[in-house]
């Protein structure tokens, strides 16, 4: 470890990876010994949890994320942060040595080897393949629990520097018991999905509720940026087979495993799992080859024509554009696509409407690139609708305590 600490120099700029690809054992060698630096700024996607580094914002560590998250709550209040949010295909742009947040270092998480002598970035490909890319320094927290997945995640010993021994559970995603409500949404999404659909899924409860209400169909595939619990349960009812997947038939595809150890048993090794970059999970050029692409996402709230936010409370920035701008533009282009948008009507215990007159946030996604949206009270499909007709329709799948407002 003490190797790995004396190269990364003061004042660098250091990626680290997010989801259950969090670093952790390095990072809190770092945090012990912080007094090594004047100034460490960590560029990150995703996180679920609070780092460790967390502990000393500003002394001397500074974070900057391209997907915000409630995790970052405390560098956020302690002026440690800053948001690089954006559509997830710009974040190889802008760690690129040419970009504005050209990196020094890279730290990644990484499988024991395998009998090929390869390693596995297990369950992130979305862009530490692009932060190794670009960096002087890949540094690799070596773990026996990091799940070896195939495809992309496979990578050469010489593609690292140094390597650092550790035994530790990864961050794993919350399993969150879904409520009537939700089970109503993704049951009513569920009835939207055609046989023969390549699936984009996101992570959380109503996800999982929508493969499980899935179990029933035929042939379907998933091509996904992420993927969590619920794809174990399709993949063993059998509706899951794939076998309509142009380039990876038979085969699962994803960037990211989100979700817990289960998911991550159920990964290793597993050879219907195939690991791939975001230029594929989200690349126009990929997604077109298939048929009846299907995006599921969710949202804060939908206003009346159509907009997405996807990003804000208020003035509280939780999240970021993610993928969400990128599945809309190629749903709408691909032969087929939907771009379908799921939620409860309400939040805050029935207190909020979700579906707004308009929203007073810059929009995650614009209104015509919406097709679909679902919440627990029906369905407004609104692709092709304009003005009042529109706004028709999702006053309809309003919760009905507040039809008047939205008039």
């Amino acid at each position: 470890m003490t190797q790995a600490l004396e190269a990364i120099g003061d004042r660098s700029r250091v990626f680290i990876p997010g989801g259950s690809a969090v670093p952790t054992a390095v990072l809190e060698a770092m945090t012990a010994e912080h007094d090594r630096w004047s100034a460490i700024e960590f560029v990150a996607d995703y996180l679920l949890a609070p780092l460790p580094v967390f502990d000393r914002p500003n002394e001397p560590f500074t974070l900057t994320s391209l997907q915000p998250s409630r995790a970052l709550t405390s560098m956020v209040d302690a002026g440690a942060f800053t948001s690089a949010a954006s559509a997830l295909t710009t974040w190889a742009g802008l760690i690129a040595p040419t970009g504005a947040l050209a990196l020094d270092a890279t730290i990644i998480h990484v499988s024991s080897s395998g009998p090929e002598g390869r390693f596995s970035l297990g369950v992130n490909t979305v862009t530490p393949l692009d932060a190794m890319a670009s960096s002087a320094l890949v540094i690799a927290q070596v773990n026996p629990q990091m799940p070896y997945t195939f495809g992309a995640a496979e990578i050469e010993r010489d593609e690292v520097d140094l390597f650092v021994d550790v035994d530790h559970s990864l961050v794993e995603f919350p399993a969150i018991t879904p409520d009537e409500t939700t089970r109503q949404v993704g049951a009513n999404v569920a009835r939207l999905v055609a046989n023969g659909s390549m699936l984009q899924v996101g992570l959380g409860a109503l996800p999982d509720v929508v493969c499980a209400e899935l179990a029933n169909h035929r042939d379907l595939g998933i091509h996904s940026g992420m993927v969590s619990d619920g794809l174990i349960g399709l993949h063993a009812s059998g509706a899951l087979t794939g076998s309509k997947h142009p380039e990876f038939p038979g085969k699962i595809v994803t960037a990211m495993i989100g979700g817990t150890r289960p998911l991550h048993d159920f990964v290793d090794r597993n050879p219907d799992i195939v690991m791939v970059p975001p230029t594929i999970t989200h690349g126009l050029a990929a997604i077109g080859r298939l048929d009846q692409f299907t995006a599921i996402n969710s949202a804060i709230e939908v206003a009346l024509d159509g907009s997405i936010n996807s990003e804000r409370v208020g003035d509280r920035v939780i999240s970021g554009p993610g993928g969400s701008p990128d599945y809309a533009a190629i749903a709408h282009a691909a032969e087929g696509g939907r771009f379908i948008v799921a939620l409860p009507s309400t939040a805050a215990r029935g207190t909020v409407s979700r579906i707004v007159p308009e929203l007073m946030v810059p929009a995650t996604v614009a209104g015509a690139l919406v097709d679909v949206v679902v919440t627990e009270h029906g369905v407004a499909d609104i692709t092709g609708l304009n003005g009042t007709a529109r706004a028709d329709a999702l006053r309809a799948i309003a919760d009905p305590s507040f039809t008047e407002s939205l008039l």
